[in-house]
């Protein structure tokens, strides 16, 4: 294994939210190509575009298109009028440049590995849920629980969402260009959730660690979620990610509230019942 190295993420504190005894951060070497990709991944040229028009298609043969054209070394694809259908966009584990030229129905983009998908409507419930890795950028608005157990990736959404955002999170960023209903953050286990906007009630409930920052009101705080100190590294990474996505906080990242988990569930099983109660 290659010597490991000082490198800005660490700086930035990218490597700080580690479950105590069971960190997930995982090295490899540059020589390792296996080690990126899936046995089975295709090898795509994101020189060479296609599209096709799927307003009169089944979910089925949507999806086994975009796998057909992948596998004729296509890694730049559009989807046209995809109708809201839902479950389109589903186990991608390659990558690939991925436009859905319109809006999807529930279960959208869910359990990908890789790909780069930009939709340029609305999303349902569900969008990207279990997402590992690769980036998903909505235009208008999604649905609730957006970005359930995702573990790695950017998961973006520039308008509104639904109650239940990123529950039980385990990686990955999801950011949130407006409001985002009740719950979100339920549950959290690791990652960042970023909300432009206003939050609704109970944010962050019983989560476990991970980090969760809000540029507008915050309807109520869940159980065992608390204000954190906002740093010269949170603001830092904050202005780098937003600008990624041409997204800016309404007064500033400086001026965001940061919520972290306040660790009182951490040994929850060895609490005595009084105690229970009072964190409950």
């Amino acid at each position: 294994m290659a010597e490991l190295k000082h490198i800005d993420s660490h700086d930035m504190g990218l490597h700080d939210e580690q479950l105590v005894g069971r960190t997930q951060e995982v090295f490899f070497s540059a020589e390792e190509g296996e080690s990126f990709t899936y046995p089975d991944a295709f090898d795509v040229d994101f020189d060479r575009a296609a599209e096709f028009d799927a307003a009169d298609m089944a979910i089925n043969d949507i999806n086994l298109k975009i796998r057909q054209l992948m596998g004729d070394g296509y890694g730049d694809i559009t989807v046209r009028n995809p109708g809201a259908k839902h479950s389109l966009g589903v186990g991608i584990l390659n990558r690939l440049n991925l436009t859905f030229d319109g809006s999807l129905g529930y279960f959208g983009i869910g359990l990908i590995d890789g790909p780069n998908v930009h939709v340029t409507g609305r999303v349902g419930w569900s969008c990207a849920e279990n997402m590992m890795a690769g980036t998903v950028v909505i235009e208008k608005n999604a649905g609730s629980t957006f970005g359930a157990a995702i573990r790695g990736g950017d998961l973006v959404c520039k308008g509104d969402v639904g109650s239940r955002t990123g529950i039980d999170q385990k990686g990955g960023t999801i950011i949130v260009g407006g409001r985002t209903g009740a719950f979100s953050g339920f549950m959290m286990q690791r990652g960042r959730m970023v909300i432009l906007g206003d939050a609704g009630a109970n944010l962050g409930d019983s989560m476990y660690d991970g980090t969760i920052f809000v540029g507008g009101k915050i309807a109520g705080l869940g159980v065992d979620a608390v204000e954190g100190e906002m740093t010269e590294l949170d603001a830092h990474w904050l202005e780098k990610k937003l600008a990624m996505y041409g997204l800016e906080a309404p007064n500033g990242v400086a001026n965001m509230t940061k919520i972290v988990a306040g660790k009182q569930l951490w040994n929850y099983d060895n609490l005595e019942p009084t105690e229970k109660k009072l964190v409950l």
